[in-house]
């Protein structure tokens, strides 16, 4: 069974950090692209980073560049992302994907399994 299981999240004060990794299960990932989405109480999912299989691409949305930083570890078969400078409009779900293709995707209808999501909540 495939799972993508989500950690790392919790409440922390604007200004602050959250490091959330994402474990694969089941099969490797290898040659897929990943990517993290967020989802707001009220919102659609959105895209936030995805990353190509060697991840030697990466591509943020602009609302988190520069904060935000996707990177991976094939050998582990892990997803990392590290959110510095976190504001209160980062409050969300996060889930974690694998893509059908080696290249990532801004849009979730290219990612085929997704994790259970973990809560990321900024206070000011």
């Amino acid at each position: 069974q495939v799972q993508l299981v989500e950690s790392g999240g919790g409440l922390v004060q604007a200004g602050g950090s959250l490091r959330l990794s994402c474990a694969a299960s089941g099969r490797t990932f290898e040659n897929n692209a990943m990517g993290w989405f967020r989802q707001a109480p009220g919102k659609d999912r959105e895209f936030v980073a995805t990353i190509s299989w060697t991840g030697r691409s990466t591509n943020h949305a602009a609302s988190v560049k520069g904060r935000f930083t996707i990177s991976r570890d094939n050998a582990k078969n892990m997803l990392y992302l590290q959110m510095n400078s976190l504001k209160v409009e980062d409050t969300a779900v996060y889930y974690c994907a694998a893509a059908r293709t080696s290249w990532g995707h801004e849009s979730p209808s290219q990612y085929d399994y997704w994790g259970q999501g973990t809560q990321v909540t900024v206070s000011s």
